[in-house]
């Protein structure tokens, strides 16, 4: 809203000051104020409120220590985050982005989602809160909805240097010169389903050439189903980490600095050009809001961390993971999602080789035997008797090893 009031005076009456809300540094700057400030602000009176109401977590008895001084913690606490987003957002994005209002779309989504599921687990007293078959609906529903944007919309594209023959699986849409570096240039916006593969020269991979010349006509199909894959395992990835104070929030912030470097460095043509990455026009808007991501995630952490005031549930995880899912499908780094989001990919995995081991021993012994003294992973690590605080602290660590990582793929190939 405030971008779009102070365009405005900036076109009609020349206000001084009213054009620093055309550059995108100083609105993602503002974003990640005002996001800390709601998160501090509101989140003290929000968690009040769920302690008047005796909105508390219900803790199962896993035999882990500690877990009964969580007994009536405040959950729903993700309502903290989505409103620390979804503001800053509204105030200080141009509201015609196409990348923005994706992302405002899969956060109320999936926070509608995961606040149903809170719903009815404290309020309905039913523990197995919404059941796992209308969370995967919701969560392939959104992802039909994004991909099938992304594919089809005419203002999703790539800007291409035009250097040669045109590459076979792309359509072409139009032709502009821009000056860079004070030599001109041919471009081409791309309608294409293209990905960025790590740590090779040629980095650039079209989902087209996963099927028969004969079949491309349906690429759209395979496009779609790979992002309902992305949002719905990501989604669930954050969901099963969100188990300690602090480490899913904590995590989460950590790995939406990684995505605002992407997206802010395919965004801009100079950096684009400079990297040697694909140039996506406009994407730099959401660099604002990826900003107020990072901000309501620290600002949570604030009652979050160890030992908490309040708890996200399902309304704060499925979102987080969404959001994390959605913005990697739309800055083309999707493969990237094992090494930045290794943490979620891990706790993942290791809930996945507990299962099936278990009931391959089962099966082949009469009795179930386990590889991890408890799945997820982090739960391993409070068996082994590690402090939770300790172990969230760790998880961060990995996780700022895995951005790293991730970040500079950018350059080295």
């Amino acid at each position: 809203m405030f971008y779009h009031l102070f365009t405005w005076l900036k076109q009609q009456f020349n206000i001084s000051g009213a054009g620093l809300f055309q550059f995108i540094t100083f609105r993602a700057a503002l974003s990640v104020i005002l996001s800390l400030i709601i998160s501090a602000v509101m989140g003290k009176r929000i968690i009040r409120y769920l302690q008047k109401k005796q909105i508390g977590e219900t803790v199962r008895d896993l035999g882990l220590a500690g877990e009964q001084t969580k007994k009536g913690t405040p959950t729903m606490g993700g309502i903290i985050i989505l409103l620390a987003i979804l503001i800053p957002t509204l105030l200080l994005t141009n509201l015609t982005n196409i990348y923005v209002l994706l992302m405002i779309t899969a956060t109320i989504w999936l926070g509608a989602i995961g606040f149903i599921d809170d719903y009815i687990k404290v309020f309905k007293k039913n523990k197995e809160g919404l059941a796992g078959r209308f969370k995967i609906l919701g969560q392939v529903v959104l992802g039909l909805i994004i991909g099938s944007t992304l594919y089809f919309n005419k203002n999703v594209v790539v800007q291409r240097e035009v250097v040669g023959t045109p590459i076979r699986n792309e359509r072409v849409i139009g032709e502009i010169i821009k000056k860079i570096d004070g030599k001109e240039k041919r471009y081409v916006n791309v309608k294409t389903p293209i990905t960025t593969i790590p740590f090779v020269k040629d980095h650039e991979f079209n989902y087209a050439k996963l099927l028969p010349k004969s079949w491309e006509d349906y690429t759209y199909i395979l496009y779609i189903l790979i992002v309902i894959f992305i949002i719905t395992a990501v989604s669930n990835g954050a969901n099963i980490t969100d188990g300690l104070d602090g480490l899913a929030a904590g995590v989460s912030a950590i790995i939406g600095i990684c995505l605002a470097v992407f997206a802010y460095a395919s965004g801009n043509l100079v950096f684009a050009d400079y990297l040697n990455v694909m140039y996506i026009p406009n994407l730099g808007e959401l660099s604002i809001f990826i900003a107020a991501f990072i901000g309501a995630c620290i600002g949570f952490l604030w009652y979050n961390a160890y030992p908490a005031q309040v708890f996200m549930g399902d309304t704060g995880s499925l979102a987080l993971g969404g959001i994390i899912g959605a913005l990697a499908i739309i800055v083309r780094k999707e493969i990237l999602i094992p090494i930045f989001c290794g943490v979620f990919f891990v706790e993942n995995v290791s809930v996945m080789i507990q299962v099936a081991y278990f009931k391959y021993t089962k099966k082949r012994f009469g009795e179930g035997r386990r590889i991890f003294l408890m799945s997820p992973l982090h739960h391993h690590y409070q068996k082994l008797g590690y402090h939770e605080s300790k172990i969230a602290v760790r998880f961060w660590i990995v996780s700022i090893l895995c951005i790293v990582l991730s970040i500079i793929t950018l350059k080295i190939r």
